[in-house]
């Protein structure tokens, strides 16, 4: 019987010990990584904003203020509490509520920015950042919609920044290997693909019931709600489901569980088997949701099923195939849960089945060739420790290409939010065509590609 082992370090720190311490044609194949010609390449020191230093903005401080040739100088965060901590901190940085402000103000103070704000708004910070040629560390997702997710990618490699996605474990000595021995084709010809994220508490800490309360309430005066809002409908404010924690939950704000941690899971999987966008795309969802108009004009379900159909390629024999998520109370099938007789199946995982075994891999811990006794004498690669932001830094300073940049996480990016379109139009085949960016087969389900911003938050094209 197997069981999974514990991660190694990741990148110099575990995922889990991480978080405790806080041309459109060109889309059909990964973007080309551009040479660094940014702000700075190539300079003694970078200058850096953090724009959102609040929960996982903390911990994306601290690794920024731990690169030797970083300078963290202007910070901004539309909660106070948060900035003041983040200031005292930084002492001497410049402080900011509004990131228009930081933008406008800093100018050629500063190098490059990272974004770790809600999803909602990471295209409008993102996108304002690169045309000004400042290099961008984004949280994941990249952005809340999928026309987002384009713009985005071709403005950074119009403009010839340096990018990096915030999917962490990307860097890590165990995403590597995933995707070192699918690009070797250890487990045979690919059949199929399983994902999942059943994270206990996963429901209660980012996701809820909904709908929201018909009466808000005044925001702390902490808080700048207009600008935490941005580009989102105007919504009254209300206690504990928005702000700082709970804003996943929300169509408006956030993308849902597949559209936080399916950027991680998918990641070793999308690398390793070069990928390609999708052709299709259709969702199983909680039943309580889809059985209420009010919930489904809200927020997002507490369980889905996606399930993607990806063109064939050398490693598929030529034959298409399908990727399949599971999360809340959807789970992998039983039989590929025991096939393999490991106990304890990963919460947070993918299960690549080929036609000589299989790959487990999971967030925090080492993937396992399977069955094990077929792969007693297959070594396990050793590479250097990486830091996921550190890498980013270097490249900013004319280092090697970092591990996320957009080139490479946009088109992945693009397919896991085409996943939810569909859990917003359950038990559709969507068909989707990549060069045009269209579903060709649902008008409803193609205007959900993009939305409408909020009037005085305009930008082009949205």
């Amino acid at each position: 019987m197997s069981k999974p082992r514990p991660s190694p370090v990741t990148g110099g720190l575990s995922r889990r010990s991480f978080l405790a311490r806080t041309g459109l044609g060109a889309v059909v194949a990964p973007f080309a990584a551009r040479s660094v010609n940014g702000a700075n390449a190539g300079g003694d020191v970078l200058h850096h904003a953090c724009i959102g230093v609040g929960g996982m903005g903390w911990v994306d401080l601290q690794n920024f203020l731990g690169h030797p040739r970083t300078r963290v100088v202007a910070l901004c965060d539309v909660d106070a509490n948060h900035l003041q901590r983040a200031a005292e901190a930084v002492p001497g940085a410049r402080t900011y509520r509004d990131w228009r402000e930081l933008l406008a103000s800093e100018g050629d103070r500063i190098d490059s920015v990272n974004v770790t704000v809600p999803d909602h708004m990471h295209y409008a910070i993102a996108r304002s950042a690169i045309d000004r040629g400042k290099h961008v560390y984004c949280q994941k997702p990249m952005c809340h919609d999928v026309a987002e997710v384009r713009a985005l990618t071709q403005a950074a490699q119009a403009r010839g920044v340096i990018t990096q996605l915030g999917t962490q474990l990307a860097s890590g000595s165990c995403d590597r290997t995933a995707a070192m021995w699918l690009k070797q084709g250890r487990i045979g010809r690919i059949e199929k693909v399983f994902l999942s994220a059943n994270r206990p508490g996963a429901v209660e800490n980012y996701r809820l019931p909904g709908p929201r309360p018909a009466l808000g309430a005044p925001p702390p005066d902490s808080l700048a709600w207009d600008l935490w809002l941005g580009t989102a409908p105007e919504r009254p404010f209300a206690p504990d489901i928005y702000h700082p924690t709970k804003w996943r939950a929300w169509q408006d704000f956030g993308t849902g569980w597949s559209g936080d941690i399916g950027c991680h899971i998918f990641d070793a999987v999308w690398k390793g088997l070069d990928m390609q966008p999708p052709k299709a795309v259709t969702a199983e969802v909680q039943a309580s949701w889809q059985e209420s108009r009010e919930r489904r004009a809200d927020t997002w379900p507490q369980a889905n099923r996606i399930t993607w159909t990806f063109p064939g390629n050398r490693f598929t024999g030529g034959e298409d195939w399908t990727v399949e998520w599971a999360d809340g109370a959807f789970y992998p099938p039983r039989h590929i849960r025991e096939r393999y007789g490991v106990e304890d199946y990963p919460a947070e995982s993918a299960m690549i089945i080929g036609t000589d075994g299989a790959l487990l891999t999971w967030l925090d811990g080492t993937p396992l060739l399977l069955p094990e006794e077929r792969f007693k004498d297959v070594r396990r690669p050793k590479f250097e420790p990486r830091n996921h932001y550190h890498h980013f830094l270097d490249a900013c300073l004319g280092g090697q290409m970092c591990e996320s940049h957009f080139g490479q996480t946009g088109p992945m990016t693009e397919a896991i939010l085409l996943g939810t379109v569909a859990v917003r139009v359950p038990d559709v085949e969507l068909r989707w065509e990549a060069a045009p960016a269209r579903i060709t087969n649902h008008a409803g389900a193609d205007r959900l590609l993009r939305r409408r911003y909020r009037s005085g938050w305009e930008m082009a094209g949205f």
